[in-house]
């Protein structure tokens, strides 16, 4: 007796169909599972097994093998252990064999409830493609399945539940699609609360409004990660298609909250820096994303730069640059997408005091080298916005005013944002910060004068052409941000003095 059953697995992002066949044939019983399992699949012989018999169902004294097809893809995870229960209800006639337009995934526990998975958006958009009309997932991950749209998912709580709707003894309401409501970061702290830094606080508003990546460089206790954590409540609002995107990272990383749909707020990441650089940008036997993903369609704040190892530090070039990062294993490839703001922040040296108009600085030259020499050159070329965060004044912290909201700033960005959707619209352009080196030059059209103060910089700063590059697209958002089409000479001087930095601490022979 024999018996297929539609299943789903995923791979990095990617969800695959999965094909369950059962077969009870006569022997000695033995219960074997083939295709390619790993541990966590081949346990299910044991789950199934206690699941059925606890649920009142005959288990057959026979020879049962069971094949998850393709037989050349790695299956990990539990995923498989309910679609398997009932292709062996179906091989011994228990159960109708389900319809080739059904596919089951789940968890069982040893009652036979079904628990929850990790990765069911990437595989319910993968049903979809693949033809599957009716997807049955756990209840917790319903909602997240319902995200995938053109599906009618069922939620299961037990084994039983799929049975019961399957002779049609008890069907199951199917879960409704909740409606995309894209809101700001949960408990977002304001700028309000800032007081003074009015240089650095614009610099986080250009930042923001064009997607660029920034670094802060300052003694102790002037701000920088003040500034940083508020970087999300002035960001614009996720799209669905970017939301689709960054639940799929979270839902295969397993860090998506229990009956959850679609990720609604920017992440905002900040990992340690004792991180390895595979805990950074993702890895493991099986692939898995790191912070650098997890921080996609957001904001990965660095703090303590120099501080963090230098191969993780330098691992972040290719992700920053081409916006995915790519993991190479023996058994194949995996890439996870890593669009993303970088926002980092250090002490211009260890005792952070170098440069510090009141306190004197106890490091010697070298220390000072040693130090910010752990952040290389080529990084730093891929940072934006190098920006001077100065100590905070008396008069700005004792008096009883506040500074400018999160809700002020974000207006200004919207609207400069309003402006690039506008411009880029058709081209897969979602900022001034993605803007591919071919568009640069039809996009940046330079006044004259604005023209003559790049050309005066470029030389006398001795600027590389990423650098070149990187500087017309911030003087691109900062005249977004004025209203003009074109840009003046103004913007490029503004957007210049935001490359000096590293030529004060980096660069001072």
């Amino acid at each position: 007796m024999f018996a297929r059953i539609n299943s789903l697995g995923v791979y990095a992002l990617n969800g695959f169909s999965v094909s369950v066949e059962a077969d009870i044939s006569g022997g000695l019983p033995q219960f074997t599972i083939v295709g390619l399992p790993d541990s966590a699949v081949r346990e299910a012989t044991d789950r199934v097994r206690s699941a059925l018999k606890n649920l009142s169902f005959v288990w057959p004294v026979s020879r049962i093998t069971v094949n998850l097809a393709p037989g050349d893809i790695r299956k990990t995870g539990p995923v498989y252990d309910l679609p398997v229960l009932l292709a062996i209800l179906a091989a011994s006639g228990q159960l109708p064999v389900p319809g080739p337009e059904d596919a089951f995934i789940g968890d069982l526990s040893l009652d036979g409830g079904v628990r929850s998975v990790t990765g069911v958006l990437p595989m319910a958009l993968a049903a979809v493609q693949q033809g599957v009309r009716r997807l049955f997932v756990p209840a917790e991950n319903a909602a997240e399945a319902a995200a995938a749209g053109a599906l009618c998912v069922y939620p299961v709580h037990t084994a039983l539940d799929a049975v019961r709707h399957l002779t049609g003894e008890a069907p199951i309401e199917p879960a409704q699609p909740a409606a995309f409501a894209p809101g700001g970061p949960r408990d977002a702290p304001d700028f309000a609360d800032v007081r003074g830094q009015l240089e650095a606080r614009r610099a986080m508003e250009i930042a923001a409004a064009g997607g660029h990546n920034i670094l802060l460089i300052g003694a102790p206790g002037t701000g920088k990660s003040m500034l940083a954590k508020r970087l999300p409540g002035i960001l614009p609002p996720l799209s669905r298609t970017e939301a689709v995107e960054t639940t799929k990272v979270y839902s295969v990383a397993g860090m998506l909250p229990r009956g959850s749909g679609l990720v609604s707020h920017r992440p905002f990441r900040a990992p340690h820096h004792s991180v390895s650089a595979a805990g950074l940008v993702g890895g493991g036997s099986t692939p898995r994303p790191g912070e650098v993903s997890l921080a996609h369609n957001g904001v990965l704040f660095l703090d303590e730069l120099p501080e963090f190892h230098r191969d993780a530090l330098e691992i972040l070039r290719q992700p920053l640059e081409d916006g995915t990062v790519t993991v190479s294993r023996v058994a194949g490839s995996a890439s996870f997408p890593s669009s993303i703001m970088l926002a980092a922040a250090m002490n211009p040296c260890p005792c952070g005091y170098f440069g510090h108009p009141t306190r004197a600085c106890s490091c010697t030259p070298y220390a000072i080298e040693r130090y910010l020499q752990r952040v290389s050159g080529p990084l730093l070329d891929r940072i934006d916005l190098h920006v001077e965060v100065a100590p905070v004044e008396y008069a700005d912290l004792a008096g009883d005013s506040s500074g400018e909201s999160s809700a002020a700033i974000l207006r200004r960005v919207l609207a400069a944002r309003a402006v690039q959707d506008t411009r880029y619209k058709g081209t897969g352009v979602t900022c001034n910060a993605r803007l591919p080196s071919a568009m640069l030059r039809r996009v940046c059209r330079l006044a004259p004068d604005a023209d003559r103060v790049l050309r005066g910089a470029f030389e006398r700063m001795g600027l590389s052409a990423r650098a070149y590059d990187r500087v017309l697209k911030v003087s691109r958002t900062i005249a977004d941000l004025a209203g003009s089409e074109r840009i003046e000479a103004e913007h490029v001087r503004e957007a210049v003095q935001y490359r000096n930095l590293d030529r004060k601490y980096w660069y001072t022979a």
